[in-house]
């Protein structure tokens, strides 16, 4: 796939519609802070992998996608202070 689609563009929208319906502020609790850290850091590694994996296949806009999920991942560990960026703002949405 080389091209997003109109089906395909739907798809998402649909997606991340539910999901930002369904999302509710969690009540404040106690984190390892280390394990959510090692997490969002392998999801965002496994999103690049799999990244990679598509673009190899030729799937041009699933790779797109996949880059973009694993930042988001990175960018969002960064936010939450999780990972230490260095003040990073043209990487990360911080400061």
């Amino acid at each position: 796939m080389n091209e997003i689609t109109k089906e395909k563009l739907e798809k998402y929208f649909d997606v991340t519609d539910r999901a930002l319906k369904k999302v509710k502020i969690a009540k404040e609790q106690k984190i390892n802070w280390k394990e959510k850290a090692e997490d969002f850091l392998d999801m965002a590694q496994r999103y690049f992998k799999d990244a990679k994996y598509f673009e190899e296949k030729g799937e041009i806009v699933n790779a797109f996608a996949a880059l973009n999920y694993a930042h988001g991942w990175l960018d969002a560990g960064a936010r939450l202070g999780l990972f230490d960026v260095d003040h990073d703002s043209t990487l990360f949405t911080v400061d």
